[in-house]
C-alpha cells in the first residue's frame, strides 16, 4: 500500500498555531516539541491503520490532549511517543470495534414485510368505525379482550343489563353493516 504524502500531514490539525500549550512546571515546551516533531508520522501511521486522513488526525489529536493532561507523568516515560502511539491506536481499535457493534446492530434490525390485512379485515374495522362508542367498546371488550358482561359493567360503571343491550345492539349492527359490505363486495 503506497501512502502519499499530503501537505496537511506535515502540520498539526487547524487551530492550533497560534496558541501554545500551557506551561507546567516548564515542561510545557517540551510537549509542544514532542507534539510538532511527532503529530506527522503518527498520523500517517494512523492514517495506514484507518483508511481515513481525518478519522487519523483526531485520534492522534485525542491522544496528544490525554498525553497533555498527564504530561507530568508521561513526560517521564523512557519514550513518551510510544505512550501517545499506544493511546492512538487503542482509541482507533475502540472507534473500530465501535462501529462493528452498531454495524451488526443493524443487520439484525432488518424490515420485516408483513402482509397488508384482509379485506374481512378492513370489512371490520370499517363496520366497528360505524358504532357508537359504547357499543364498540362493549363488543372490543367482550370479543377480542375476553371480558365477562359482569367485568365490562364493572369497567364502564353501568348495571349489566346495560352492557348486555349494547351487545346485542353491537351484533345487530355489525351484522347489517357487514352483511351490506359483503353483498356490495360479491355484486360490484
Amino acid at each position: 500500500m503506497a501512502v502519499t504524502t499530503d501537505p496537511r500531514l506535515d502540520e498539526p490539525p487547524p487551530g492550533r498555531g497560534a496558541s501554545r500549550p500551557v506551561e507546567r512546571d516548564g515542561l510545557g515546551a517540551d510537549f509542544d516539541q514532542l507534539y510538532h516533531a511527532h503529530f506527522r508520522s503518527l498520523t500517517v501511521q494512523l492514517t495506514a491503520y484507518c483508511g481515513d486522513l481525518s478519522q487519523a488526525q483526531d485520534l492522534v489529536q485525542e491522544a496528544f490532549c490525554r498525553a497533555f493532561t498527564r504530561w507530568s507523568s508521561v513526560s517521564r516515560y523512557d519514550d513518551p511517543v510510544a505512550w501517545v502511539r499506544r493511546v492512538a491506536w487503542n482509541l482507533a481499535t475502540t472507534r473500530w470495534r465501535r462501529l462493528r457493534t452498531a454495524q451488526s446492530f443493524l443487520r439484525r434490525q432488518r424490515e420485516e414485510h408483513v402482509p397488508g390485512p384482509s379485506p374481512d379485515r378492513v370489512a371490520l374495522h370499517a363496520a366497528l368505525r360505524l358504532l357508537p362508542a359504547n357499543q364498540r367498546r362493549a363488543v372490543v371488550l367482550h370479543y377480542l379482550a375476553d371480558l365477562s358482561v359482569h367485568q365490562i359493567a364493572e369497567q364502564e360503571q353501568v348495571p349489566e343489563g346495560t352492557v348486555k343491550s349494547w351487545l346485542h345492539r353491537g351484533r345487530a349492527a355489525l351484522a347489517t353493516h357487514l352483511t351490506a359490505t359483503n353483498e356490495v363486495t360479491n355484486h360490484g
